[in-house]
């Protein structure tokens, strides 16, 4: 092998071939004489072996009986070659790794300098950021005074704004109209004057001594333009036939600002307005209420007088005709009757006096003072919203109505002084009461201290009246009422009427007062009846007397009990019923005449007949005396009705109805059902 090495050739840098023997570089390498030249202790060389029979190399050697001395031999031969091929792989690569290095060489020059030029560079990159920072604090600087002047133009250009006279505005204030073009602009002109008046900042500038004159002129021509406007439109409102709230809603309203400008910028001139405005109103509507109470005044029937009282002889006066009154003669001075419609029609519209007075109807004056306490309502609560809305001041309703208040005053004081009808007094303390309700409900409180002084004023009149009816019984000259007749006396009959009359419009309020005069009244009716009682000789005809007075009474009670939830249906029977359906009658009756009444009653008897026992529960002290009453009452109900079955029948057609018609025996089994409590 060594031969063979230095047989081998390498080739020169010129391209020629020369041999070149490695042998002489290296020599001969022998283990012998290696091992032979030292001096080398082989003992513990077994152990060492034995501890190497694990290892795979080892023990392949051992296995082949190879020497260890050979056989390192020859690792160190491959050894040898091996570094002898890599010496020559060298010589091979050597110009390669000649140019190999100079191009390492040229790299670490160009690298070397690229230190040098980044060098720099980062020393610019530096110098640059510094001058950025720099830049940076003058870009924030300049930004924030930048900030500044915006916010000063700002408050500049909004100050110039608020203080600057526009020429347009002017135009409009001296030489326009006052419409809806001159109330903004009158808007902006408040604006300006209270941005002098307010700003402090503008106390301090010249400005303000070049605009103030100006504003103030502007203030002062706007004031007096906006005064004539009011005193104008005010003036309209005195004149004949007009329409009040009419003109306040479609006129007035649309000019509230002005007003709100004369509060601001005017107070002088606002409380002359005010003060015109409150005169013109009281006036107006003073002389409205005047005119229509004298048109009212017109169409009132009169019902009583101070003669007309419950225990009066009859035969004294020239209200009645005949010493003893027909029970079908139902007088008004004592009974209820349709007067109580009118708390049925509590919030009707008032009477319209022309078109009543040419219908030639007259009322009795609860009518009428129903309907003049609508037209007040009406009118109160208009104005009452009209001042809130336009003045801003619910004050100033009662200065305005101070004038209508006195009118009414003085009409009702002069009623009340020569109102001698209890019935109607009562009625008119319970339309008051109805009109406090619907003011409550409306939210609306103007009316509340007028409508506590009417009633007040009303009670003490009632109680008076009442007195004189009381003290017509207990006074009564008893020889000159009795008669020598057992059937009801005329005074009974009265006091009957009178006093259901009286329970009735009790009803719904139990007023204790007026059940015990109601009390008084009936100790003071029984003395005066067993009086007249004794003057008959004969015990029998006194006790036939008695009973005749009383079961008079009772028919009376159950006749208004019934009238009150049956009216229309009575008023038929006993006016058509009896009539033939089938004769040549210039109204004969129709289906649907009686149609409403049919379905009107089938709808609501049964609730009607349960008012009627809480009524009479309510009314009567006596339970007993009560219970009869009522089934009193219900059976004349069942007459009645059987009476309108038996009309529906003989009409041509009536079958149609047959369907609507209650049966007699539901009609029978109800009547039974209250029965059980009697």
């Amino acid at each position: 092998m060594a031969d063979a090495v230095t047989n081998r050739t390498v080739e020169a840098n010129d391209g020629s071939r020369t041999t070149m023997d490695l042998g002489t570089f290296v020599g001969e390498l022998t283990v012998e004489d290696d091992a032979a030249s030292d001096d080398v202790s082989l003992e513990g060389l077994d152990q060492e072996l034995q501890g190497c029979k694990s290892d795979d190399v080892v023990a392949m050697i051992l296995s082949k009986g190879t020497k260890l001395r050979e056989y390192t031999r020859d690792v160190e031969n491959n050894l040898r070659q091996t570094e002898l091929d890599s010496i020559e792989d060298y010589i091979k690569e050597s110009d390669n790794l000649i140019s190999l290095h100079d191009q390492i060489h040229d790299c670490d020059t160009i690298l070397s300098q690229m230190e040098i030029l980044l060098s720099g560079f980062q020393d610019e990159i530096g110098s640059i950021s510094s001058d950025i920072k720099i830049l940076q604090e003058r870009s924030m600087d300049m930004g924030l005074k930048l900030k500044n002047r915006k916010a000063a133009e700002s408050k500049l250009a909004k100050f110039v704004e608020d203080i600057i006279v526009p020429p347009r505005m002017i135009d409009i204030i001296v030489d326009g109209e006052v419409n809806e073009e001159y109330m903004r602009t009158l808007e902006i002109l408040s604006k300006k004057l209270k941005f002098v008046e307010i700003d402090t900042m503008v106390k301090t500038s010249k400005a303000l001594s070049d605009v103030q004159p100006e504003l103030e002129k502007l203030r002062q021509k706007a004031v007096s333009k906006v005064f004539d406007f009011m005193v104008q439109k005010l003036n309209a409102l005195r004149k004949p036939k007009t329409n009040v709230q009419i003109l306040q809603q479609g006129v007035l309203l649309k000019y509230k600002y002005v007003i709100l400008f004369l509060k601001e910028h005017g107070k002088e001139v606002y409380l002359e307005v005010r003060a015109a405005y409150i005169d013109t109103m009281n006036k107006v509507l003073g002389t409205k209420i005047r005119a229509y109470i004298q048109a009212l005044e017109k169409l009132q029937l009169d019902i009583a007088s101070s003669s007309d009282l419950i225990g009066v002889d009859t035969r004294s006066t020239s209200l009645f005709s005949r010493g003893r009154e027909p029970l079908k003669n139902r007088s008004a001075v004592f009974a209820l009757g349709e007067r109580i419609n009118v708390l049925k029609e509590i919030d009707e519209s008032a009477l319209i006096p022309h078109i009543a007075e040419a219908s030639g109807k007259r009322y009795p004056y609860e009518v009428l003072f129903r309907s003049l306490h609508k037209l007040l309502m009406d009118t109160a609560a208009s104005e009452y919203l009209f001042c809130d809305e336009f003045f801003g001041e619910e004050s100033m309703f009662y200065d305005i109505f101070a004038g209508p208040f006195s009118v009414i005053d003085e009409h009702l004081n002069a009623i009340l002084s020569n109102c001698f009808d209890a019935i109607g007094l009562m009625l008119m303390i319970r339309i008051i009461y109805q009109h406090q309700l619907i003011m409550s409900r409306r939210r609306i409180p103007c009316l509340d201290s007028y409508l506590d002084k009417v009633n007040i004023a009303l009670w003490p009149r009632f109680k008076m009246v009442f007195d004189m009816h009381l003290s017509s019984l207990r006074n009564a000259v008893v020889r000159n009422l009795w008669e020598d007749d057992v059937h009801p006396h005329y005074v009974m009959r009265r006091y009957a009427e009178f006093t259901a009359s009286l329970v009735q419009l009790n009803v719904d309020y139990g007023d204790g007062q007026l059940e015990l005069n109601l009390e008084r009244l009936r100790m003071a009716i029984d003395d005066l009846l067993v009086k007249l009682a004794k003057l008959f000789t004969r015990p029998k005809l006194q006790t036939v007397f008695l009973i005749n007075n009383y079961d008079m009474t009772i028919a009376v009670l159950k006749e208004e009990v019934l009238v009150e939830h049956f009216n229309d249906l009575i008023k038929f029977v006993k006016t058509r019923a009896s009539e033939d359906p089938s004769s040549a009658s210039e109204r004969p009756i129709t289906v649907t005449e009686v149609e409403l009444i049919v379905k009107d009653f089938a709808s609501r008897w049964k609730a009607a007949i349960e008012l009627m026992h809480n009524d009479v529960i309510t009314s009567f002290s006596n339970f007993l005396c009560g219970m009869e009453i009522l089934r009193a009452a219900l059976t004349q109900l069942l007459l009645y009705y059987t009476r309108l079955s038996d009309c529906v029948k003989r009409i041509g057609g009536g079958s149609a109805l047959n369907k609507d018609l209650v049966s007699i025996s539901s009609i029978m089994y109800e009547i039974r059902k209250y029965s059980r409590t009697f």
